[in-house]
């Protein structure tokens, strides 16, 4: 496993990081386990999570599982960086009103020690605002990331699903404060969705901020199953429909995964990880068999002539904006 900045902070993550929004879920708790310790034994030592995982009356659920498999013991906890998120509303309400969600101080120290105590660990090397807060300034926001960076209950702070001015809003406020800010974005990105080529990719390139592309194989369309009659049985309405609009690009990309002699997941993994402002790419497994067929991905090495190919299958917005819609 190869080992990459996390943006412009000191700290190293693998190129790969498990997403374990799965856990509580579809998978169950021993999977989990044989999850997390193959993905150690592999070099993948960035775990994803968020509080609100487990959903519903479940969420915490994925945090717990966790911190079970921390209090192992093993130097698990030791040898992983960890990643949580706060913003949604938790279906298990203990502080009334300010349960809603929002990036409010009163929140943000209460969840994380919540986070925390699921988690059987005193302290996360990322936390996450897992969405824009429109109606909190960046005034209480910062000085709530502030006291817990000072407390050492956390080391580094990221964004998820913010806008590029958003991002830019960020900094500009912790530069006031002369505070580190934001090191990294996680975002909605994949061979299927390109619009953060827009605004997000260019403005944390030009920050510092690292990119962490969740749904990488944009829900399972990449994943190579989506066009098997097995998966007919499994879909959705939803699902059924983007299939239908997109399968003429999906067929393309199967037939050039073929050529390549490479697994369509694996393919769509490496083509984020060619990309200098992606850190890692977000994988999920549901079993372990899973995770070990993902290794591959980052070993992959797409020359120029399958980039280009790719570019004609999944066109991109046309770069950068303004280039891409204006001289």
């Amino acid at each position: 496993m190869e080992y990459n900045y996390l943006g412009r902070s000191g700290l190293r993550v693998s190129k790969l990081c498990l997403g374990t929004m799965n856990f509580g879920v579809d998978t169950d708790q021993a999977e989990a386990f044989r999850i997390m310790d193959a993905a150690l034994d592999a070099g993948i030592q960035f775990f994803d999570t968020a509080d609100i995982y487990g959903w519903g009356e479940n969420s915490g659920t994925t945090e717990t599982i966790i911190g079970n498999w921390f209090a192992l013991g093993g130097n698990r906890r030791e040898r992983v960086v960890l990643a949580t998120k706060v913003y949604e509303k938790l279906h298990k309400p203990l502080y009334g009103p300010n349960d809603e969600k929002g990036l409010s101080l009163y929140k943000i120290r209460r969840h994380l020690e919540d986070s925390l105590r699921r988690l059987q660990t005193d302290h996360v090397e990322l936390y996450q605002m897992h969405h824009i807060d429109r109606r909190t300034t960046w005034e209480e926001i910062w000085g709530a990331f502030e006291g817990l960076v000072n407390q050492g209950k956390i080391d580094y702070i990221g964004s998820s699903n913010f806008a590029g001015w958003h991002l830019a809003k960020a900094q500009a406020a912790a530069k006031e404060r002369h505070f580190l800010g934001l090191v990294s974005e996680q975002h909605l990105y994949n061979l299927m969705n390109r619009l953060p080529e827009l605004e997000v990719l260019p403005a944390a390139q030009d920050m510092g901020l690292g990119v962490l592309a969740w749904s990488p194989l944009a829900g399972g369309l990449l994943g190579g199953n989506a066009l098997s009659a097995n998966a007919n049985k499994k879909r959705s309405s939803r699902s059924e429909a983007e299939l239908a609009q997109y399968r003429g690009q999906l067929e393309a990309f199967a037939s050039l995964c073929s050529d390549l002699g490479e697994k369509p997941a694996n393919v769509a993994l490496a083509w984020l990880l060619a990309n200098p402002t992606v850190t890692a790419p977000i994988i999920g497994p549901r079993t372990a068999r899973q995770l070990l067929d993902t290794l591959r991905a980052a070993e992959i090495k797409l020359d120029e002539a399958t980039l280009q190919e790719l570019d004609r299958i999944f066109p991109g917005p046309g770069g950068a904006a303004p280039e891409a819609y204006a001289w």
